[in-house]
């Protein structure tokens, strides 16, 4: 009787756990909607704003007209990604691999916030301060520090596909990044930059779509684990 009961309290258990790991590891499909969503809007409301031809984080410039609804938004895009990172270390079945690709996530998204919240650009043509180089340093340690060795950690957790997927999206963050970087320069001179706000959203928003893809595999490998404790507790 003890016996049957304890199986059933620890089958409850385990349910509540894996909705848990369920509903937060979702929690990274949601932030790409979000952040997606967001910049379209913000981009829509900003009448003298170009996507084409301007970065995302001018929408969040001191003085930019959408600074306060894009800086909100992404605090709450922080907060998913924070909550997607812990679901994928509860998700790991103790692979190390894939908490490293956890940690590096939530790490690259603080610095992030921090470059949000903290040291937002200025409006171009006005003259760039402390700020701005905190700026740029924050967002290049989250892309080269953080982003890329998280991505080489998730290629590591799973083979095939996936692998050949996280490379491909990796060349061409470089190449796009490069062709970004080049617009740098102008940028600077307040002179026009023709694409790069098309350069830029190639690379975010294949980042966004790696984590989508990678959600879905999490998402796959939970219920196989669940499924295979299942079958292992029925023997």
């Amino acid at each position: 009787m003890n016996h049957t009961t304890n199986d059933h309290a620890q089958g409850e258990t385990r349910q509540v756990l894996t909705k848990l790991q369920t509903d937060l590891i979702t929690m990274g499909i949601v932030s790409s909607i979000l952040y997606l969503i967001t910049v379209t809007t913000a981009s829509a409301v900003w009448s003298d704003y170009s996507p084409v031809s301007q970065t995302v984080s001018e929408l969040i410039t001191i003085d930019a007209p959408t600074r306060l609804y894009v800086a909100m938004l992404f605090v709450v895009y922080d907060l998913l990604i924070y909550a997607y990172g812990i679901g994928i270390m509860l998700s790991s079945n103790g692979k190390r691999t894939l908490k490293i690709a956890a940690l590096l996530i939530i790490a690259k998204e603080a610095l992030g916030l921090a470059a949000t919240l903290f040291f937002p650009i200025h409006l171009r043509g006005v003259e760039a301060d402390f700020s701005d180089t905190m700026h740029g340093i924050l967002t290049a340690a989250g892309v080269f520090l953080c982003m890329f060795p998280a991505m080489i950690a998730g290629a590591v957790s799973f083979k095939g596909k996936f692998r050949a997927y996280s490379i491909i999206t990796m060349i061409l963050f470089v190449i796009f990044g490069i062709l970004a970087g080049l617009d740098q320069p102008k940028y600077a001179l307040n002179m026009p930059t023709p694409m790069m706000g098309v350069w830029e959203r190639i690379n975010i928003y294949g980042y966004m779509l790696w984590i989508v893809v990678f959600s879905i595999l999490l998402l796959r490998l939970n219920r196989g684990n669940e499924s295979e404790k299942r079958i292992t507790e029925n023997m």
